[in-house]
């Protein structure tokens, strides 16, 4: 364990020292990740799967805000889908705009959540986000975490049907237009996985503000209870199959991930926990005061001497 304290206070200090770098990095990769995986599930716009492109878009998201990723991220999907179908095209436009003016404006800061959601899908690792969002964010993440897995069902959709959507020409715009919001919006899993998210965000979310100690390890373990029993409540009910082996290594993984970041975000020792109480002119104020544990890295320096013989 002290091993792993010295590991998170060497990891912090280098990152003190070095933020300038490692950020740009980090949102360098973020971006070339999602755009390469829209380009190969889409990949209509066939010029814009150029590495070319990649590395120019990847660029310019590694030296700008985290709403830039976004942005630039939705543009390349609304490109892909509309070399598909305008039709396509148009749904996930307005859908888009819309998230752009009711959300983007209130909490920009947490639009990229809407990349990395549909990300942690393609990875197969996507129960990991009700977890530590639920951990770190407020309620208001629902909304962002929410339209991320619209994201990636409406990506999932177009790659399926591909065939379908540039082959139906003949048929009326209108029906064209029922047929794609009826096949989004009426997708009985995805319906049930934003139920899940969200009722596991929220009752991460409950439970982590309970002054009890180990909540945050409490709120971890909850969550990932209710998550896998909205799963299997909705599955079985809307006669959804799931791919057990892939399930269980995707919630084991996902739990993993979560306890690792909260060793990493959230260590405390509740063995020196500390009642106060104090008072002004109007209240008396109870306070519950938990530690974080932090550990000096050890600083080992060697000297070496060299004995000098005389002859």
């Amino acid at each position: 364990m002290m091993g792993l304290l010295v590991f998170k206070e060497r990891l912090r200090a280098f990152y003190g020292r070095h933020s300038l770098v490692i950020n740009p990095i980090l949102k360098f990769l973020l971006a070339a990740v999602s755009i390469l995986l829209l380009d190969l599930n889409l990949g209509y716009m066939t010029w814009m799967t150029s590495p070319v492109i990649l590395l120019a878009l990847s660029l310019v998201c590694a030296f700008t805000p985290l709403a830039m990723t976004t942005f630039i991220t939705a543009l390349v999907m609304l490109a892909h889908l509309y070399g598909l179908c305008l039709e396509m095209a148009a749904v996930a436009g307005i859908l888009v705009l819309v998230v752009t003016i009711l959300y983007g404006g209130f909490q920009p800061g947490n639009s990229i959540l809407m990349v990395i959601v549909p990300l942690l899908f393609f990875l197969k690792i996507p129960y990991v986000a009700p977890l530590i969002l639920g951990l770190s964010f407020g309620l208001s993440a629902v909304i962002p975490m929410s339209i991320g897995i619209f994201m990636y069902y409406l990506i999932v959709y177009a790659s399926q049907n591909a065939g379908v959507l540039a082959g139906a020409d003949t048929v009326d715009i209108a029906q064209k237009y029922t047929q794609i919001l009826d096949s989004l919006f009426t997708n009985s899993e995805m319906v049930m996985m934003i139920a899940a998210f969200a009722a596991a965000l929220l009752v991460v979310l409950f439970v982590r503000n309970l002054a009890i100690d180990y909540a945050w390890t409490i709120a971890t373990a909850a969550g990932t209870v209710v998550l896998l029993a909205v799963i299997f409540i909705g599955s079985s009910s809307m006669e959804i199959s799931f791919p057990l082996a892939e399930l269980s290594a995707g919630i084991l993984v996902s739990v993993v991930l979560a306890f690792i970041y909260q060793f990493f975000a959230f260590a405390v020792d509740y063995t020196r926990t500390e009642f106060l109480q104090f008072e002004d002119d109007d209240y008396y104020y109870y306070v519950k005061a938990v530690p974080k544990i932090a550990v000096s890295a050890p600083d080992v320096k060697v000297q070496r001497i060299n004995k000098r013989k005389d002859s």
